[in-house]
């Protein structure tokens, strides 16, 4: 029980004065439920209250909390990223400026530049385990300052067991020294390694690679990519329910660039989420719809690779589904900034501000199945951020600003701009 003061409870730290506060937890992905001239109470990293400012002042004791001055400004719920592939060693920039007037990957062959997935695979391979933290820990860290407080982090770009494992095992260590909160997701099934065939890299991925980090209990899910050249529904399958006889929850790379039956099982098999789905049938999305799987779009990757199917999202919000935005931050889609997700969003795939915003931080939490963040009420964590904006519209008007100017982490300021002004 909280402490109380002649009828007002005591707190740590007041957000005050808000032009508008968003508390993401309305109807559906359209209500954003938002509170005028609010207020934000926050007591043992928890949010003790949210309301009016007369509300506020009438139930909260200020005389030892710490006041944060929010008045023109927009407070929300920090961002929650549920599809990254945020440790991996180099970049792919020599192929990403080479293919911008066109797809020369003769040129790069004749540099000795190895292309696609390939290339991240091989430098990530000969990487320390310091080398790739140090790299993860400063992509984390910019996205921290563009409002990102939980983040999902995918192996995959190891494709052996022992790389596999230092990629999650940096994992743990960005949770471990860094505010962000980061979730591992194991994706040994992410492509195939060079010099093994399919059914052995199969059966390498369920009888060694999945025991391993399983008994290690580094990654809390676990992924496939199904999709043609890659693996199958049948295979997906096997490999989510190695996973999910170590406790990792299935999630799923689906519908990308073909429909073989992906987001199907994502339904059978009840996933925490299923993501890309550019290739997703209405029919398919009724029934994620009905099962309330969350669907996860990276509209950034989409833009980055120019795919030959960008797909109209609004039929999926139409019809009800569930859907969390993602940066998709790997070697192909170099973005930290979930704002730019938004940017895309409303504008190439015609999601509203409101539905954008939500499903940036609601609907990402749901692709994690957490449900004590992505929203601002009583008893959730008090992961919030504070925008230099005087109406959350701005957010997809302003592009390429960094609209943030303090964020906190667990009640905790850790992000302070204002400072540096």
């Amino acid at each position: 029980m909280m402490n109380q003061l002649q009828g007002k409870t005591k707190v740590d730290l007041v957000i005050r004065h808000a032009a508008e506060a968003l508390t993401c937890k309305g109807e559906g992905m359209t209500e954003l439920g938002v509170i005028k001239d609010a207020w934000i109470a926050v007591k043992d990293g928890r949010i003790a209250g949210v309301g009016t400012e007369r509300e506020g002042s009438d139930s909260i004791d200020l005389d030892n909390a710490f006041q944060l001055d929010a008045s023109g400004k927009v407070v929300a719920p920090g961002f929650v990223d549920s599809h990254t592939h945020l440790v991996f060693n180099g970049t792919r920039v020599e192929e990403y400026a080479a293919k911008l007037a066109g797809d020369d990957k003769k040129k790069l062959e004749g540099l000795g530049i190895t292309t696609g997935p390939n290339r991240t695979i091989e430098l990530t391979r000969h990487a320390s385990e310091e080398e790739l933290f140090q790299q993860s820990k400063k992509r984390m860290m910019n996205m921290l300052n563009y409002g990102m407080t939980t983040i999902e982090s995918k192996s995959g770009y190891g494709l052996t067991t022992e790389s596999e494992i230092k990629i999650l095992e940096v994992g743990r260590r960005l949770d471990r020294e860094t505010p962000v909160d980061v979730y591992n997701t194991f994706l040994g099934a992410h492509g195939f390694p060079e010099g093994v065939t399919k059914e052995e890299y199969l059966r390498i991925i369920i009888e060694e690679m999945i025991p391993e980090v399983g008994e290690r209990k580094l990654a809390e899910f676990c992924d496939a990519w199904c999709d043609d050249g890659y693996f199958t529904a049948e295979e997906s399958e096997q490999i989510l329910d190695a996973g999910l006889k170590y406790g990792m929850k299935p999630k799923l790379h689906a519908d990308a660039y073909s429909y073989i039956g992906g987001s199907d099982l994502a339904v059978k098999m009840n996933m925490v989420s299923v993501d890309h789905l550019n290739y997703t049938p209405v029919e398919v999305m009724e029934k994620l719809t009905e099962s309330k799987v969350t669907g996860v779009l990276m509209p950034a990757l989409d833009f980055a690779v120019g795919h030959k199917k960008p797909f109209d999202a609004r039929k999926m919000l139409d019809l009800g589904m569930n859907i969390a935005l993602a940066t998709d931050l790997c070697p192909a889609c170099y973005t930290e900034s979930m704002q730019f997700v938004i940017n895309l969003a409303c504008k190439l795939y015609k999601f509203t501000v409101e539905e954008a915003i939500k499903a940036a931080t609601y609907g990402g939490a749901c692709a994690l199945d957490l449900d004590d963040r992505g929203v601002i009420a009583e008893g959730k964590v008090a992961d919030l951020q504070i925008w230099s904006i005087p109406s959350y519209v701005h957010i997809a008007y302003e592009l390429g600003t960094n609209i943030v100017e303090t964020v906190l982490k667990d009640g905790e300021v850790v992000v302070d701009h204002a400072k540096v002004q």
